[in-house]
């Protein structure tokens, strides 16, 4: 789910109505689970402290679409720039991965282009666009190369819940991939041998959320399927499972909120 703790707060917390607060702070607590690497079949069992922080900015915002800068908001289409992360794994903790060199967090950041394709009350439909260059957070960062991540993404208001959902393939380059599922001949065994993941499609990844406001909680949950079946990377040995869920459920204390108030319609 690569875009761990934001996008559990941001990520899920849908304001698709004007007049709203310039921004909102709270605090709260989430669980999460997600596996330690697409196609693996071990998971991480997170509870965490969760921040809830809300812009409504011309340029920055930060909202259900995680954080990024607007550049060019039109009436059918944006351009922006958009962010995201993902949790370290530590090779000692996965079985697939022992003897091997851990797995560092990392950070995307690049181009998004959306293309709003339906919309009526309460609902609307867009495309996204989004590729982006890739950096592990370490003392010596390094380059992991790139992902392009289309999806169809579906915006609903349901009864007073904010409803999101969308699904989509995933491309990475031979850099991204290779580090996820190369195995160099330094670190084959019997039971996993050296392999070379290679550029190219990396399956697909369907999400849905919803989130609520009750007062000054905020409480949001989101379920994610991934598949690597027919991936590019499928015949890796570091490749365990084919398909996976990642969910999440985080509530927040909304402790803050701008006097200042914008029309805004995410």
């Amino acid at each position: 789910m690569k875009r761990l703790l934001f996008v559990l707060v941001a990520g899920l917390a849908l304001s698709a109505h004007a007049d709203q607060p310039l921004w909102e702070l709270g605090l709260g607590v989430g669980g999460l689970r997600l596996p330690h690497y697409r196609g693996s079949d071990q998971s991480h069992d997170l509870i965490l402290p969760v921040p809830y922080a809300i812009y409504r900015g011309k340029i920055f915002r930060a909202t259900r679409e995680g954080a990024r800068a607007v550049l060019l908001d039109g009436e059918r289409f944006d351009f922006d720039l958009s962010l995201a992360a993902s949790p370290p794994t530590r090779s000692v903790d996965n079985v697939a991965r022992a003897g091997m060199p851990n797995l560092a967090a990392s950070v995307e950041l690049g181009p998004n282009l959306n293309v709003k394709l339906a919309q009526g009350p309460g609902w609307k439909v867009d495309l996204r666009l989004p590729v982006r260059a890739v950096v592990s957070v370490q003392s010596r960062p390094q380059q992991l190369g790139s992902t392009a991540r289309p999806v169809i993404n579906l915006d609903a208001d349901w009864q007073g819940w904010d409803i999101g959902a969308q699904a989509g393939p995933l491309w990475a380059s031979r850099a991204n991939n290779a580090y996820f599922y190369s195995v160099d001949p330094a670190y084959a065994t019997a039971a996993r041998p050296a392999y070379q993941a290679r550029a190219g499609s990396g399956g697909w990844r369907w999400t849905t959320g919803a989130s609520r406001r009750f007062g000054a909680l905020w409480v949001g949950a989101f379920v994610r399927w991934d598949s690597v079946a027919g991936a590019v990377f499928e015949a890796s040995p570091l490749v365990r499972q084919r398909s996976q869920f990642t969910y999440g459920l985080a509530m927040s204390w909304v402790f803050a909120v701008s006097d200042e108030r914008v029309a805004f319609d995410d």
